[in-house]
């Protein structure tokens, strides 16, 4: 927190048309009177190597004109891009002074320089999933899931969804996952109309027996995994009043929060997005780690996975 006494969000982005989309996200979802944002572009100069590609003569196939125009019409680009930005966060009511733009040159590279910003006091970063171009994203790979990995704060990973109205929210049992409810109640604003679900996916045991079998060695310490399993689930109504007590209190109405439980998956990640598109989720939250080191081990990296296969919905990795 500043001396405004708001907190920060961090909204990275690259000029593009998807990060307008972003920037709307942001803008509709955000209590406007507890967080300021900061506009946040790493600018990215032609590579000293395109620019030799120019010096190799008029008939040299891939030579780049003129170097200098180029990153004119970029800089211009961001320009317009960061004007256009503020006037959404303008009119969704953000004050002025709650608004800052930031344009840097790239230091050491356009994922670790995002890194090393979000580590000076913010609440949250914000990505997009999709960069200026093709031929960008093929150039510098996938910024979001390198920064995945670095970043222990909040991340907001935003899709092409459009503004948030159905958020999915995936609890375990454990309290870890009950941090992913304190962010989003510190998030929204106290008249948001937006629905939260609470989730919980309860693996099939049976699909993993012959597996646990070999792992473990003995059928004594199957059954206690899946005695384990079984005990997570049945305490999840706890759980989920805990989760209930959490948003009402930051503020979420009652009425606009609901609870599901699902069974026999053998995939939680693959549940996660399922229910995320057939209840029509714009948004899901999901915590970084598992239930246990046991269930992490089994499942893998949830958070990753629900990334990857949910490509057009906002993901929010929390913890």
């Amino acid at each position: 927190m500043n001396s405004s006494g708001r907190e920060r969000i961090l909204v990275a982005n690259d000029g593009s048309q998807h990060s307008l989309k972003m920037v709307e996200y942001v803008s509709s979802i955000l209590d406007r009177n507890r967080f300021e944002v900061v506009l946040y572009h790493v600018v990215t100069r032609v590579p000293e190597s395109f620019i030799d590609y120019g010096q190799k003569g008029e008939g040299y196939k891939y030579r780049l004109i003129n170097v200098d125009e180029w990153e004119e019409k970029q800089a211009r680009t961001i320009d317009s891009f960061m004007a256009a930005a503020k006037s959404i966060f303008l009119n969704a009511g953000f004050a002025e002074e709650a608004i800052t733009v930031r344009i840097e040159d790239r230091q050491t590279g356009i994922a670790q320089d995002m890194v090393a910003e979000s580590q000076k006091g913010y609440r949250a970063l914000v990505l997009g999933r999709k960069g200026l171009s093709d031929v960008k994203d093929f150039m510098l790979g996938s910024v979001a899931e390198r920064i995945l990995g670095l970043v222990r704060l909040p991340i907001w990973i935003v899709g092409e969804s459009g503004p948030p109205a159905k958020i999915l929210v995936c609890l375990d049992g454990s309290e870890e996952s009950n941090c992913t409810l304190t962010h989003l109640a510190s998030v929204l604003g106290p008249s948001s109309s937006i629905e939260t679900t609470l989730f919980h996916a309860v693996r099939s045991f049976h699909s993993f027996r012959n597996f646990m079998r070999d792992v473990l060695g003995s059928e004594a310490d199957m059954e206690k995994v899946h005695n384990d399993l079984d005990q997570a689930a049945s305490m999840m109504q706890p759980s989920f009043d805990k989760a209930r007590e959490i948003l009402i209190s930051g503020g979420v109405a009652p009425e606009k929060i609901r609870q599901k439980i699902v069974r026999g998956i053998s995939s939680a990640a693959h549940a996660i997005v399922q229910e995320a598109e057939e209840g029509g989720y714009d948004t899901i939250l999901i915590g970084r780690r598992g239930l246990s080191r046991v269930e992490e081990f089994l499942m893998g990296s949830v958070s990753r996975k629900v990334i990857q296969m949910a490509k057009r919905k906002t993901v929010w990795v929390v913890c």
